[in-house]
């Protein structure tokens, strides 16, 4: 058994296709194929089941993958370190963030990260909050960025900042044209707009409007902030927008007007998490550092 059968192996388990997963693994249909029968009968266990148009893994097949992933993490682990000990803001980091923030934090800091780290090739990897816990778990990302509190024994984390919520009401709505700051407990009397399950900042929300009383608009939840706002501007309903998702460089919003809260302000934290195992952990707090330096008037930093 060596690290290649490995890969290929992995390589068919995310593509579920051997031509894709040759393709992926920069070799040739058969040679993969031939490979992966090779770790077959080298365990003398049935690893894939080759049915037509159907690729699965057999149930030891699915635990083999799961084992391959971490050894194939360690020895990337292995390399990284040997990088980073002649520079250790060298090489390629694996970052992950959610849709509700990545778009909307990024043009801020990757520019000054590229300037203050030009050896450092970050790799943006933009999913659900499950899915980056997830990744970090199993060591396919080396670092992330998640709402806190996200509970875990096994990830350490850098609290970076907190974030205010805007309400977003359609222009002609008379909360509109009064302007100005409003009590949270306007939300009472209104429906408001939300995202679909699996988007933290819906569980944000809802907290929200738990505490002000507010309801869902039944038969309706976007997939994406952008949506949320075209649908207050066709005057729907309102909804909750966090603040950097409304700033420059994101253009205003005709239609949209947006309110800052009050009494008390609805927030969300948000933080950088890794493992401590992972070969950036010695530089992964100047990274978080450097995600702390926003435009004034933005957030508020949190003190790592």
């Amino acid at each position: 058994m060596n690290l290649r059968d490995l890969q290929y192996l992995v390589a068919l388990a995310d593509h579920r296709h051997f031509g894709k997963a040759a393709t992926a693994s920069f070799v040739s249909q058969p040679t993969l194929s031939m490979q992966v029968k090779k770790l077959e009968k080298e365990l003398g266990v049935e690893l894939v089941e080759r049915n037509r148009g159907q690729i699965l893994l057999t149930e030891a097949g699915e635990a083999v993958v799961e084992r391959a992933r971490v050894i194939l993490g360690e020895v990337d682990d292995i390399n990284r370190i040997a990088t980073q000990a002649t520079d250790p803001e060298s090489g390629s980091l694996r970052l992950g963030l959610f849709p509700t923030l990545a778009p909307y934090l990024l043009p801020h800091v990757v520019p000054k990260i590229h300037e203050r780290f030009p050896h450092l090739e970050l790799l943006l990897v933009e999913e659900k909050t499950a899915v980056v816990h997830a990744s970090l778990r199993d060591g396919s990302l080396d670092a992330g960025l998640m709402a806190l509190p996200e509970p875990d024994d096994l990830l350490h984390v850098e609290p970076l900042f907190e974030e205010d919520f805007l309400l977003a009401v359609p222009a002609d709505h008379p909360l509109a044209r009064e302007g100005g700051p409003v009590d949270g407990s306007v939300l009472a009397t209104e429906h408001v707009l939300l995202l679909e399950e699996g988007h933290c900042l819906r569980d944000q929300a809802l907290e929200v409007c738990a505490l002000a009383g507010a309801h869902e608009r039944s038969g309706f939840r976007a997939t994406s902030l952008e949506t949320l706002r075209q649908m207050v501007a066709a005057s729907v309903a309102v909804t909750l927008l966090p603040r950097l998702a409304v700033s420059p460089p994101v253009a205003n919003s005709p239609g949209v007007a947006l309110l800052p809260l009050v009494g008390p302000v609805p927030s969300r934290e948000i933080g950088m998490f890794w493992r401590e195992s992972r070969a950036y952990r010695e530089f992964l707090p100047q990274l978080a550092a450097a995600f702390r330096v926003l435009p004034s008037g933005l957030v508020h930093s949190i003190a790592g």
